[in-house]
């Protein structure tokens, strides 16, 4: 047993293994959201391999370079010190991860962890680090197999950047084309069938005003599992007389799935004669809702504004996946931008034509992926001459490009969680703390507003983490954002990818959007009339009791 430990000891480098620790042991530290057990591994997992391969080069470098060695029995002497060295390390940190993950579910009024259970993070860690450690090694093999069999027919140094070059792209080629395609097809296949299957406790809609009756221009099956369960759940005319005390007419929801249509532009085209209709352009206000990536739209989102707008409000939406929305922009990237500006383009253009006076005003919505889709569908050179009157975006994710060009041009001293651009008149911010109602000057007719929290990754998920620190991590941070964070190189750009990926948050923080805030964002957007503060306030009341 002796020389089987000695025997292992010595393939692995004791640089690799310190600086590996040491990104396991900052893995473990807080991040934006609170991570669960196994994600919490995979994080370490990755930390510890992308450690232990940074210390493996620097340590290959040195010999490389032919620097000093250590004689055998001294350098074994190290890496038994190294080890002792890491296993204390990773030890302490283990039990003070539970206290750091309590500082998040602190700030997010989540009941605390009582323990981080470090030894099945450990064990996934471990799981996680020897199968990419295997990969490395199966490479290796590889790539020396291929340089031995070229060194015959050319010089050393060329074979070996050759084999190397193979070798990557045939581990790409099997890793992109195999893999993870089939894995794209199946998952496509599978939420499709998902997306398909009729709901036993949904049932068409009787009125012929909505989408999916026996009067629609959208049979019930072609509305999808999402479409379906979205009409279905219009508030009634009765339930907003209740409400409000006062006549009030149900608002309109016209959705298209994306199996109604062949392509963007029939869809789109199928969604402006539904719109014509059920007369949606006789309503006060018109909202092209772009959903998610399988075609979700946040209730929260869309009945506070269909409480404050009395019902007067008509809603359009096209569906463009059925995978989910992280998902759906690795495989069909450009075919949400291509779906949401068919629907825009094409009602936006029947819309011109109407009489000023007499049109519905023009709103765009989205949130998440919807919100990126919903940036892309027009160009302000096209509506300059005769603009809609405004989006509110929630959770624009860190790709959208208008969002990144106003955070960057940001007034001096407003922070990156939520600034301050060209005085708001404009564009501007709110998060769950502050309102678009802040001290700017005035609000334009045409308006933009954006819903984000500070804690949110798929807003501030930042690439370039992996090497430098992300400008919301300054001071001053977001008041949702634990005081524990740090940042590190590598080791924050993988626990910001787990958070986009897997975590998870109460509403209000995170990715996962309040009624109540966008009730305060719909109210400052459009400006209803007619509703007094403690009208506003009971509706506060009602959302918070119907979106706990």
């Amino acid at each position: 047993m002796h020389h089987t430990a000695v025997r292992l000891l010595r393939q692995f480098s004791a640089t690799g293994l310190l600086v590996g620790t040491l990104f396991f042991a900052f893995s473990l530290t807080p991040s934006l959201l609170p991570r669960p057990m196994y994600s919490q591994g995979i994080v370490s997992g990755l930390s510890l391999a992308a450690g232990y391969a940074l210390g493996y080069a620097g340590h290959w470098l040195w010999y490389y370079l032919h620097l000093p060695r250590p004689s055998l029995r001294l350098a074994l002497s190290i890496k038994l010190t190294a080890a002792v060295v890491c296993a204390v390390i990773a030890a302490a940190f283990l039990w003070q991860a539970s206290e750091w993950q309590n500082s998040i579910r602190e700030l997010m009024g989540m009941e605390e962890v009582s323990g981080i259970r470090p030894f099945y993070i450990g064990t996934i860690t471990l799981l996680v680090f020897g199968a990419l450690l295997l990969l490395a090694r199966l490479f290796r093999r590889t790539f020396r197999f291929l340089s031995r069999r070229l060194q015959h027919y050319i010089p050393h140094r060329v074979s070996n950047v050759i084999g190397i070059l193979v070798a990557t792209m045939l581990f790409w080629s099997v890793i992109d084309g195999v893999i993870f395609t089939l894995a794209l097809r199946v998952a496509d296949n599978s939420f499709q069938q998902l997306d398909e299957l009729i709901q036993d406790d949904l049932a068409p809609p009787a009125d012929p005003m909505q989408t999916g009756s026996a009067s629609s221009l959208i049979g019930w099956e072609e509305l999808g599992s999402r479409g379906r369960r979205y009409i279905s759940r219009t508030p009634s005319a009765e339930a907003l007389t209740d409400f409000l005390g006062e006549p009030a007419q149900a608002p309109i929801r016209v959705y298209v799935g994306l199996s109604a249509a062949e392509t963007p532009k029939q869809r789109a085209r199928l969604a402006l004669e539904e719109l014509k209709r059920v007369r949606a352009f006789e309503r006060s206000v018109l909202v092209l809702a772009t959903p998610t990536g399988r075609g979700w739209v946040d209730p929260g989102a869309q009945n506070t504004l269909e409480y404050l707008q009395r019902g007067d409000v008509a809603t359009a939406t096209a569906q463009y996946s059925y995978l989910p929305s992280h998902l759906s922009i690795i495989a069909e990237g450009d075919y949400g931008a291509e779906n949401a500006r068919a629907l825009f383009e094409t009602v936006y253009d029947y819309w011109t034509t109407l009489p000023t006076e007499s049109r519905p005003r023009l709103y765009l919505h989205g949130l998440s992926l919807g919100s990126l889709n919903s940036d892309l569908s027009f160009d302000f050179y096209d509506i300059i001459d005769d603009p809609f009157h405004g989006a509110l975006w929630s959770g624009p994710p860190y790709r959208s490009e208008t969002w990144q060009a106003v955070t960057r041009s940001r007034e001096l001293g407003s922070p990156a969680w939520l600034p301050t651009f060209r005085n708001g008149s404009v564009v501007r911010f709110m998060n769950q703390y502050q309102g678009l109602e802040m001290p700017y000057g005035e609000w334009g007719d045409f308006r933009i507003a954006y819903l984000q929290y500070g804690s949110d990754p798929i807003t501030f998920f930042e690439p370039w983490s992996f090497f430098r620190e992300p400008e919301w991590m300054r001071e001053p941070r977001a008041p949702d954002v634990s005081p524990e964070l740090r940042w590190y190189p590598v080791v924050t750009m993988l626990q910001l990818l787990a958070d986009l990926t897997i975590g998870n948050a109460p509403p209000g923080y995170g990715h996962s959007f309040a009624a109540r805030h966008y009730l305060d964002a719909w109210a400052k957007l459009i400006e209803p009339e007619d509703w007094t503060e403690e009208e506003l306030e009971r509706l506060q009341r009602r959302v918070a009791e119907s979106y706990r």
